[in-house]
């Protein structure tokens, strides 16, 4: 399969996920088990970006240490927000939850936008 259309199928995955992080957002009210949920959903998100971002390494062809660390902090950061998520779910802080999300979103968002500016796919 060509890298460009791996690379669709991650993100594809990933817009699946952050379309459940979305809804589960915007409830009202925080079932017990939205903090399992909310990191199964992250998680498999952090997943699909691990596995793009390698996938968009090797489709560069070329050994870029600091690209790969550029990618790897940012992916860091994300796994540190869905964390943060996850707590805030725990802790029933529906605000705090939203704020999270927010912020892991956006990250995934720079993520796919340093994956396309870098690596053109």
């Amino acid at each position: 399969m060509a890298p460009s259309d791996l690379l669709d199928q991650h993100r594809s995955r990933c817009g699946q996920e952050l379309m459940q992080l979305r809804i589960l957002a915007r409830a009202a009210s925080l079932p017990g088990e939205a903090s399992a949920e909310i990191r199964d959903a992250t998680n498999a998100i952090i997943a699909e970006v691990e596995a793009m971002s390698r996938t968009a390494l090797r489709a560069a062809g070329r050994q870029d240490a600091q690209a790969e660390t550029f990618l790897w902090v940012r992916i860091a950061r994300l796994a540190a927000a869905a964390d943060r998520a996850v707590d805030a779910a725990r802790n029933r802080d529906i605000a705090g939850l939203r704020g999270h999300l927010h912020q892991f979103d956006t990250l995934t968002s720079a993520i796919w936008a340093v994956q396309h500016a870098t690596y053109g796919t």
